[in-house]
């Protein structure tokens, strides 16, 4: 029973380090495809966009609009971004997500 119950203490210290990186990202996912649908004419205007979106959205913190790939394919603007994110867990031991999304 003490080892089910420290499991389960494990578990969810665990997710509760790690479901605010999962919320951020889908929070990047949704300002990116906002912007797509506005289809900003110059890039400047996307990664302005971005940061301004950023600046709303508090959860955000882990890249900015410098750090968004952007491209045009066939006048449709397409947005892609990658970044890392690593949890401490104990000691010397952690938890290193890689995150990575485009527009839809």
């Amino acid at each position: 029973m003490l080892g089910w119950a420290c499991l389960i203490a494990s578990a969810a210290v665990l997710t509760g380090r790690w479901l605010p990186t999962l919320l951020e990202f889908y929070t990047i996912q949704r300002i990116v495809d906002r912007i797509v649908q506005d289809n900003p004419a110059t890039l400047p205007e996307v990664r302005a966009a971005f940061d301004q979106a950023r600046q709303v959205e508090y959860s955000v913190r882990s890249i900015s609009g410098q750090d968004l790939l952007i491209a045009r394919d066939n006048d449709k603007l397409q947005i892609g971004f990658a970044y890392d994110k690593q949890i401490e867990i104990a000691g010397p031991v952690s938890l290193l997500i890689k995150y990575q999304g485009h527009s839809h």
